[in-house]
């Protein structure tokens, strides 16, 4: 990470014209420091006359040293897939819902930034994992993700089966609807839903989360980051692996999924006095009296 800070992208949710207005602002202000602000381009296509030079995001890793993204944790999760091995410091600016990765808001997006500008934020190094599908021992598709690792079935009218294996040990057989790996980020996402437990993004683990599992002793199961799991598919033969909700890929009997922490990670940076208890308080509601 290059500091002080002197060259910035701004990233906005993908189809939302109404970013255009928000994004402007913020780059005029920038701008006003003395940055050098670049926009993406498919944020640039909601720009109309922007004096604000457009580049990909392979175009943004190479050129910048700081990243602000405007929008959900969606948004937050690819651009932090893309950008994670040219170790570049995001910074989230929420306009989506809950807004656990994007803890600034729109009304103090500015005094928030030009604080970290000055040098006042917390660095946060997230995990990410990664996964392979082998089919008869032959790697023929990869992806990785920033909250989960999700097998699951597409039928919804019978459930798959599937073994688990953690470093080469034999864990279980299981029939579920599906089974999500997830990172600590991805705890408070689908996991969360599926009733695995929240974990401290400091946290050097993944979890196990089955979904809607046949035996109701088959609970979820915290490992080491560092645990290569293996998924072997069997008797099923409608069957998907997807990756944080933006990519997935249709799998055969007997594939193989193996998941493995990513040897890169993101980057997040927070104001200083952010706190993660602070963030489940008021995004799960916690605070609110009875």
């Amino acid at each position: 990470m290059k500091f002080p800070f002197q060259n910035v992208a701004l990233i906005g949710k993908h189809k939302a014209p109404e970013i255009a207005g928000p994004l402007l602002r913020l780059a005029e202000f920038l701008t006003s420091k003395g940055l050098t602000v670049v926009v993406d381009s498919l944020t640039a296509e909601h720009l109309k006359d922007s004096p604000y030079q457009a580049m990909s995001l392979a175009e943004i890793g190479r050129a910048v040293d700081l990243a602000i993204v405007l929008g959900g944790d969606g948004t937050m999760l690819n651009i932090a897939r893309t950008l994670s091995p040219c170790n570049i410091p995001l910074v989230g600016v929420n306009q989506g819902r809950l807004g656990f990765l994007t803890d600034l808001t729109l009304d103090n997006m500015q005094d928030s930034i030009a604080a970290m500008l000055d040098g006042k934020f917390v660095t946060e190094q997230r995990l990410l994992i990664s996964a392979r599908v082998l089919r008869d021992d032959v790697e023929i598709f990869s992806g990785s993700a920033f909250n989960e690792v999700v097998v699951h079935r597409n039928n919804i009218s019978s459930m798959i089966e599937f073994e688990v294996r953690v470093d080469g040990e034999y864990l279980y057989n299981q029939r579920a609807d599906g089974l999500i790996v997830a990172t600590p980020t991805g705890s408070t996402a689908y996991a969360m839903s599926a009733g695995g437990p929240i974990l401290h993004p400091g946290l050097d683990v993944l979890e196990l989360v089955p979904i809607c599992p046949h035996t109701l002793s088959n609970r979820p199961i915290v490992v080491k980051s560092s645990s290569v799991l293996e998924i072997l598919t069997h008797r099923t033969s409608d069957i998907r692996v997807r990756f944080d909700s933006h990519t997935s890929y249709d799998l055969q009997l007997h594939d193989k999924i193996i998941v493995s922490r990513h040897p890169d990670t993101a980057c997040l940076l927070h104001p200083v006095g952010h706190s993660y208890y602070h963030t489940l308080r008021e995004k799960l509601l916690w605070n609110q009296t009875l």
